[in-house]
């Protein structure tokens, strides 16, 4: 049982830099609990909370969704990051930012939909 949500954990979200940041928005552990209902499968979150700081180290913008605890760059265990993708592109299809990646999708919770693939 997480301290979030049945699955999920703050620290699971804290930023990588090790400075404590770890705001995440409800709405997207919303999400996050919806795939992993939906597979019966562990999400692993790669990175979720970004400070400013950290952001601009690894080269994005100050305008990422990371910096507001909005997103998360997540996998699936033994599901296809392009098939987590689909399947939110279809549930969630007039919000939602989604990013489609080799390894990993991206999830927002914006406040309108976008779309990108790498």
């Amino acid at each position: 049982m997480g301290d979030l949500s049945k699955h999920f954990n703050r620290h699971e979200f804290t930023c990588q830099c090790g400075c404590g940041f770890d705001t995440v928005d409800a709405g997207l552990i919303e999400v996050l609990e919806d795939i992993r209902q939906h597979w019966n499968a562990a999400v692993t979150i790669n990175s979720s909370a970004r400070c400013l700081t950290h952001n601009r180290a690894i080269g994005s913008t100050d305008s990422s969704q990371h910096t507001k605890g909005r997103a998360a760059d997540i996998v699936v265990r033994g599901v296809a990051p392009i098939h987590v993708y689909e399947y939110l592109d279809q549930t969630h299809s007039g919000a939602l930012g989604l990013g489609s990646y080799k390894d990993f999708t991206h999830i927002d919770t914006r406040n309108s939909k976008a779309r990108w693939s790498a």
